[in-house]
């Protein structure tokens, strides 16, 4: 088991660009930790840092209260797991899985390789492959073996490198159950490395939001998406993502593009000094009035431009124009989350039995405390209840260790 903790890391390359740049971040023994961002944020080169394949320019990495900067990666007893599965193909699926066991010379014997081989293969349920060459596997077999070949080492922690990014959609939903069931299972520290946002959200008991390389707020999934500490966060995390919609501010009232909405004064005081703010609504807090009327809601009239039915839900698109003063915030947020800056809309999630067709005129609705308000200039939401936060943090981490518990205890069951 380990305890991982970065301090202050930093990785720059020759022409003095910082791929990671001053990353801190605390791993607890058997927690499970995601790193997410669009391409080029720095998550893999940040990955390769901890397991020993790139060099830290500077900063300290510990693993279990030990400095190991300068550890090579095999003195650091971390598995790692490849986006390409990095198998031998003339080998075995037995012999794959057995190499790491095989290249510790004299450290087991032959019967304790094949029963450790064969506890990982009945754990990922391999046995019936195991004599089978990588080319007769499918994908997810494959990423199997490969996790299979981590799990015999007894390493300290589990590292994954975009895993699933081969996979078809089908595939990559039953791979996260599997994998997530074995980090339970075994109770081992693990970080994994992802650009699917929807991945993060599932599997990880924590997430780390990085962006040009610098760690944008770490937390739990359901804080990342409720309490979202700033503009970048707040549109990368979630899907379809968050709305934003440009509001003149006018004393105690935000006026956006399709209606006013009345603020409190705490909030009028903290954009006072902004003639424009980024207001964040979610797509599932904006309701079709007629069938979800809401309680001293703000509501408005829209045309529908196109709807989306995807069987168990339904979007609806209505296009609206960005106030120049923050479309360019908006438009490099976009570019930030790998966009393409096309046309602003709001989307709205409808019940997926909504018979509201394109060109409908709509009243839709929303409650104005769902509303997250964001500096167009620092990004800050400066909505954000750090008390909420500090509440979903503390469950978080007692669902986790409860979670843990639970997995400790069946294990211990199976094996009496």
């Amino acid at each position: 088991m380990a305890h991982i903790e970065l301090k202050h890391l930093v990785k720059k390359y020759g022409d003095g660009f910082p791929a990671v740049n001053d990353v801190s971040l605390d791993i607890a023994d058997g927690e499970f930790v995601i790193l997410v961002g669009p391409s080029g944020c720095g998550k893999s080169t940040l990955l390769r840092m901890v397991v020993g394949l790139e060099d830290i320019t500077s900063g300290e990495l510990d693993i279990n209260e030990k400095r190991v900067n300068d550890l090579a990666p095999r003195d650091r007893n971390l598995a790692m797991v490849f986006q390409n599965y990095a198998l031998y193909p003339h080998l075995t699926v037995r012999e794959n899985i057995a190499f790491p066991l095989r290249l510790a010379k004299g450290k087991h014997s032959e019967a304790e390789i094949q029963a450790k081989v064969d506890r990982a293969a009945e754990m990922l349920e391999l046995t019936e492959h195991l004599e089978r060459k990588p080319a007769n596997l499918s994908g997810g077999q494959r990423q199997r073996v490969a996790m299979g070949r981590a799990i015999v080492r007894e390493a300290d922690a589990f590292l994954f490198d975009e895993p699933l990014s081969n996979l078809d959609a089908k595939l990559r939903g039953q791979m996260r159950t599997e994998i997530a069931r074995m980090q339970r299972r075994l109770g081992i520290t693990t970080i994994y490395v992802t650009h699917d946002q929807v991945e993060a959200m599932t599997l990880g008991d924590r997430v780390a939001v990085l962006s040009k390389g610098i760690l944008q707020q770490v937390a739990s999934p359901r804080e990342l998406y409720e309490q979202p500490v700033n503009l970048f966060v707040a549109g990368f995390i979630g899907s379809p993502p968050m709305n934003f919609l440009p509001a003149q501010v006018d004393g105690n009232t935000l006026k956006l593009p399709f209606v006013d909405v009345p603020i409190p004064d705490d909030l009028a005081e903290k954009v006072a000094n902004h003639d424009v703010v980024i207001v964040g609504l979610r797509p599932e807090e904006i309701k079709h009035e007629e069938v979800n009327p809401v309680d001293g809601g703000a509501s408005f009239n829209a045309v529908v431009d196109v709807t989306e039915w995807l069987g168990n839900e339904q979007y609806a698109y209505v296009p609206f124009d960005a106030d120049p003063k923050v479309g360019q915030a908006l438009a490099d947020l976009d570019r930030d989350l790998d966009g393409e800056s096309l046309r602003t809309q709001l989307v709205v999630n409808l019940d997926s039995r909504s018979r509201i067709l394109e060109g409908d005129e709509v009243t839709f609705v929303f409650s104005p405390g769902s509303m997250h308000v964001f500096d167009p200039e620092t990004g800050e939401n400066l909505t954000r209840d750090d008390e909420k936060a500090a509440q979903i943090a503390k469950e978080s981490e007692e669902a986790r260790k409860a979670a843990l518990a639970r997995a400790k205890a069946r294990e211990q069951k199976v094996a009496s």
